[in-house]
């Protein structure tokens, strides 16, 4: 994808702070992931474990957006600060310039996208590593990304859904939707739509795997001009189609007035879940601060929407407390009117306009 350049927005958060802000001084808390034998895709590894931390541990596989690299995603997303609330570890694949000039995944290319090959291969082995060197509960590994890493979010759970119990797609595509770049932009402005049949192949034939499938949640801003909306219905079907649900999802609602999908299984889990956040153009959707449902800092494609997608992520995974929903706010008051005996004064409030 190209580089994430989202509008500059003043759209107050429930908190009232700005929707975008300039985002502090990165703080150091990864540790380098020096050593991990297979490595075609030429990526770089880094890695957080929270101190004291006792195993098995789950893992998560968390990858950044394009211009970004893992320190900076980390202090805006909060993921570190997170994990040592909740303990468990964390894996940041990186990537560098000299295999994409804006640090994006290559996604779109079928040599970085497949079971086995480049980039992929690298975060399935940077994986086994880490599974090696750390505690790691094999049956709670999960991954989330961003952007083209959010498309690549996509490649790990199709390419290796055996590894994974559940991931998160924010502002991403389906998986298979590409075979080059220029398609990769077709795909992005929602030109390359398929049925669910087509989406549901295409994942069954990037790997041996006969299921159970991973669960998935997605994430998308209504408005993104980026990636647009139109890719997080694509993931939904792909991934319901693999799920044997239907294209319509079991219940539908809000979460802190945002509107909420939620596709279950037999039993009620939540096999998939979107989120619509309305507004919101290309980014992470972030409720920074350090209470409980709340995570991470605003700043360049982290956007204070006052709904975090770190807290929520985790908690679709399992390794976090579900996230309590805001109050509803309350209904403006009307003022009273005033009593004259001639004129009666309309004094209710005029609506405000939000931008």
């Amino acid at each position: 994808m190209p580089a994430i350049r989202p509008a500059l927005r003043t759209r107050p958060s429930r908190k009232g702070r700005s929707a975008f802000a300039r985002a502090s001084a990165v703080t150091a808390r990864l540790v380098d992931l020096r050593a991990f034998p297979n490595n075609p895709g030429s990526l770089t590894g880094r890695y957080y474990v929270p101190e004291g931390l006792k195993g098995p541990a789950p893992l998560v596989v968390v990858l950044h957006g394009c211009t970004q690299n893992a320190a900076v995603y980390d202090q805006g997303s909060g993921w570190s600060t997170l994990a040592d609330r909740h303990g468990f570890i964390l894996l940041f694949p990186e990537q560098s310039r000299a295999n994409n000039h804006l640090l994006c995944f290559n996604w779109f290319s079928a040599n970085d996208s497949q079971r086995g090959m480049g980039e992929a291969a690298s975060i399935r082995s940077m994986i086994g590593a880490m599974s090696k060197a750390h505690d790691i509960d094999p049956g709670r590994i999960f991954v989330t990304g961003l952007s083209a890493w959010g498309a690549m979010a996509s490649v790990m759970l199709a390419a290796y859904p055996e590894v994974f119990a559940a991931g998160a797609i924010i502002a991403g595509v389906a998986y298979g939707c590409t075979n080059g770049v220029a398609e990769g932009f077709d795909c992005m402005g929602g030109r390359a739509r398929s049925d669910a049949a087509v989406l549901g192949a295409r994942v069954r034939r990037a790997s041996p795997h006969k299921g159970p499938w991973p669960r998935v949640q997605v994430w998308q801003g209504s408005a993104d001009t980026t990636v647009v909306p139109s890719n997080a219905d694509a993931i939904a079907l792909q991934w319901s189609h693999l799920h044997g649900l239907p294209p319509e999802p079991t219940r539908t609602g809000e979460a802190d007035g945002h509107p909420r999908r939620i596709w279950e299984g037999k039993d009620g889990t939540p096999l998939i879940e979107e989120y619509r956040v309305t507004g919101m153009a290309h980014g992470i959707p972030l409720d920074p601060g350090t209470g409980e449902g709340q995570s991470g800092e605003a700043g360049a494609h982290m956007l204070d929407v006052g709904l975090s997608s770190t807290d929520r992520i985790a908690a679709f995974c399992g390794i976090a407390p579900a996230v309590a929903e805001a109050p509803a706010r309350k209904p403006r008051a009307k003022a009273p009117r005033a009593r004259a005996k001639r004129v009666a004064a309309p004094l209710e409030p005029a609506n405000e306009v939000q931008a």
